[in-house]
């Protein structure tokens, strides 16, 4: 027995080191699915229990990671300084606090029918304070660190939205969860959440056009980071769902004018969706076909962004009350099952292997 010990402590040793700071992806790429899943059970109520699973697996996932996450900022401080620095690797960091908030999201949708309202809320109330602290941090960090940074136009890339545009996931749970709060403390949180959403929406139009630049002008991007390009969808499908979010939330402070006035706006936002859906899905299609899309956790990028298009489909349907645009969503919905089953098998079978956490330079740690 005890000569197992040094080969375990040395294999959980090496997980820490090669962590790579994208893991937290699958969490947002569950989150969002089971999100996804729970709206359109109105179609087929067992995507109910579906909700649930996915759900259960989020919280597994994030329990999972947390911990050889922290670990690592004490026993690889080195390793995680040098991942942080790095102008690819570092925009993966933002990932945890979004995790942060869409797990806040699934216990406000569907941990409220099976552990109580009470303890969903207070669960989902610190989930979204540690989100909106970490998604603070860095969304000014990691943009500082690229100015003193060497940055070649070749590192850019649609993952530089995560940090900042990470703000824009603030109002989903954010907005929600205005009426748990005391009164003294909701016109405050509404604002702020106003303040988050505006922060991200201008950001991700000022790094979306430096990341189309870097189409027109660099060379294409490894086939590794394809799967980036569906991050526009992120900002696009996440800022529809918190503006709708917001809305519903803010008359009683704005007045009734502003419900409709924002779902417009949403609905404006989210046809821009439409173009980058299809634009996204040409460029991955003709990097299937010359076999250049290798497996990375960048896949991850598959889930979440099409994930938050998805759900953010569905409530504009429900508010313009249009069954056309909910079955797109419902299509959209069963692409993204068909994404999420084959990049969660993927990282499953690799991460069980430790293909995911052998040493390699830190472009594979994507």
């Amino acid at each position: 027995m005890a000569m197992n010990i040094p080969f375990t402590t040395n294999k959980f040793s090496k997980i820490i080191r090669n962590l790579s700071p994208g893991w937290f992806a699958s969490v947002m790429g569950t989150g969002i699915f089971a999100v996804a899943s729970k709206y359109y059970a109105c179609y087929w109520s067992w995507l109910n229990n579906i909700a649930v699973f996915l759900w259960i697996i989020n919280i597994i996932l994030f329990l999972g990671l947390i911990v050889p996450w922290t670990l690592r900022w004490f026993i690889f401080y080195d390793h995680t300084r040098r991942d942080l620095n790095h102008p690819v690797t570092g925009q993966f960091f933002a990932t945890l606090p979004i995790a942060c908030l869409v797990l806040a999201v699934d216990f406000l949708l569907l941990g409220t029918g099976y552990i109580g309202v009470v303890l969903a809320v207070k669960i989902a109330q610190g989930l979204w304070i540690t989100g909106v602290v970490l998604s603070l941090a860095m969304a000014f960090i990691i943009p500082v660190l690229n100015v003193f940074n060497k940055i070649t136009i070749e590192d850019i890339n649609p993952a530089w939205f995560m940090p900042p545009v990470s703000l824009i996931v603030v109002p989903i749970a954010g907005a929600k969860l205005i009426p748990y709060w005391p009164q003294s403390l909701q016109k405050s949180l509404l604002i702020l959440n106003y303040a988050s959403w505006g922060s991200g929406f201008f950001l991700f139009m000022l790094i979306a056009v430096i990341c189309i630049y870097r189409f027109f002008v660099a060379p294409p991007l490894p086939g590794s980071l394809i799967p980036t390009i569906w991050i526009y969808l992120g900002p696009i499908g996440a800022g529809v769902i918190s503006l709708l979010n917001l809305g519903s939330v803010s008359a009683p402070f704005m007045g009734s004018l502003v419900t409709p006035i924002i779902n417009l706006f949403g609905l404006l936002y989210w046809s821009f969706g439409c173009w980058w859906l299809i634009a996204a899905s040409v460029i991955t299609i003709i990097y299937i076909f010359k076999k250049n899309l290798p497996y990375a956790l960048s896949w991850w990028a598959f889930t979440f962004p099409l994930g938050a298009y998805t759900c953010a489909t569905y409530l504009i349907s429900i508010t313009i009350q249009s069954e056309a645009l909910r079955l797109f969503g419902f299509l959209c919905y069963w692409v993204l099952a068909f994404c999420w089953f084959i990049v969660f098998s993927n990282t499953f079978i690799r991460g069980y292997t430790g293909t995911l956490f052998k040493d390699q330079p830190i472009q594979g740690f994507l």
